[in-house]
């Protein structure tokens, strides 16, 4: 059985660290929380997708980034899977742990504020095939922001307003859900409280994207430690899966198939799980992933968001209670254990005014990658509360 034994993280609205601090602080607290001492570790799974591009540290990037951290009777593997390194990273650790009763460290890391707007934005679309590159950067790329993967989102926001039934006002109140909830959040990138008028009258992304409603740079880093524990004093990963798409299908049909394997997989269903962390890397893919997640119909997920069903105090699964991509940030190789990590508080009570009462069950969705339209990494995680 794999437990979730301590976890630790950076704030998320801080530039002034570098890489090896923020995984240094991130992997002293997940030990601090856990009660090991680093040297209780043999093995670091470090997820981090930039630092080649960015940081000119394009291989052993734990070992470079922990050297201080004590951590010298563990071996280490680095993960890049664009913005799920840090959910493949987990995936990783957590069939090391069920072979092996030894303790993993689990990190994901991301700097992304250098000062070059433009070799960022770069550096992210490593997330497409090369062959793919630059067709996309001329076509799907050619809008205000000039990045792939936002002109992407926008295609998609524009198919759920013109097919689905969606409204640029869910859209809009969707954004302001997030950016409230991340004030509520002590370690959100963005903790101002927003209107919905304010969301729609922000500068335009990606027509018909606004900037409120779209997930920015942001650094990071967050850190688990797994073990192989029958005690009912952690939180324990009931499913853990990651796939992996060729081409064969549509971005959200990849998660509408994904999901349907992990129900087969875990033996539950939609109604089991109170809290669901997902990859909303602008406000409209909230309301199109947890319609091809099978939430809601089709047009449905924006009337849920403006009736309030999807707050923590609401009817329906509660969704991204930490502000979300959007506004909690989105530090690309640490995203996906900043998902777990909030349903770990969740499940335990410690998530503050932001806490889902009674939740037993929470749910990380995170993908990384476009490949020929498909969704190249897609992680699913299912915890319970001790």
């Amino acid at each position: 059985m794999v437990s979730i034994l301590g976890v630790g993280m950076t704030a998320c609205n801080r530039r002034d660290m570098t890489m090896e601090e923020m995984a240094m602080q991130a992997v002293s607290s997940a030990l601090r929380d856990a009660e090991l001492d680093a040297r209780d570790i043999h093995l670091v799974v470090f997820g981090n997708a930039l630092a080649g591009k960015l940081l000119d540290q394009g291989c052993v990037r734990a070992q470079s980034y922990l050297v201080n951290a004590g951590l010298d009777r563990a071996g280490m593997i680095n993960v890049d899977n664009s913005c799920a390194s840090g959910s493949s990273a987990l995936h990783v650790a957590y069939n090391s742990v069920q072979a092996d009763e030894a303790p993993v460290l689990v990190v994901g890391a991301e700097k992304m504020w250098t000062g070059d707007r433009d070799t960022t934005i770069a550096a992210i679309e490593d997330a497409l095939t090369a062959a793919e590159r630059p067709e996309l950067r001329e076509t799907v790329g050619s809008h205000a922001s000039g990045s792939v993967f936002m002109g992407f989102n926008a295609q998609w926001a524009n198919t759920q307003l013109k097919e689905r039934g969606t409204t640029i006002e869910e859209i809009a109140a969707t954004a302001a859900k997030a950016h409230n909830l991340g004030v509520e959040n002590p370690t959100a990138q963005h903790g101002k409280p927003v209107t919905v008028e304010e969301v729609l009258k922000s500068r335009v992304i990606a027509d018909p994207l606004t900037r409120l409603m779209c997930s920015s740079f942001t650094d990071g880093a967050a850190a688990m430690v797994l073990g192989n524990s029958n005690s009912s004093a952690y939180p324990r990963i009931v499913t853990n899966i990651l796939r992996s798409g060729t081409g064969q299908l549509e971005y959200h049909d990849r998660l509408s198939d994904t999901i349907q394997e992990v129900w087969k997989i875990s033996g539950m269903e939609h109604s089991d799980i109170d809290v669901l962390e997902l990859h909303d890397a602008t406000s409209a893919e909230e309301l199109y992933a947890l319609e091809a997640l099978g939430y809601f119909e089709p047009g449905e997920a924006g009337r849920a968001v403006l009736a309030g069903d999807t707050l923590p105090t609401g009817s329906a699964v509660c969704v991204n209670p930490s502000g979300g991509l959007v506004a909690r940030g989105h530090p690309i190789g640490a995203t996906g254990i900043f998902q777990v990590i909030e349903l770990v508080h969740q499940v335990t009570g410690r998530a503050g005014t932001r806490q889902r009462a009674n939740a037993r069950y929470g749910m990380a969705v995170n993908t990384g990658g476009i490949v020929y339209g498909d969704a190249a990494a897609t992680s699913i995680t299912i915890i319970e509360r001790p």
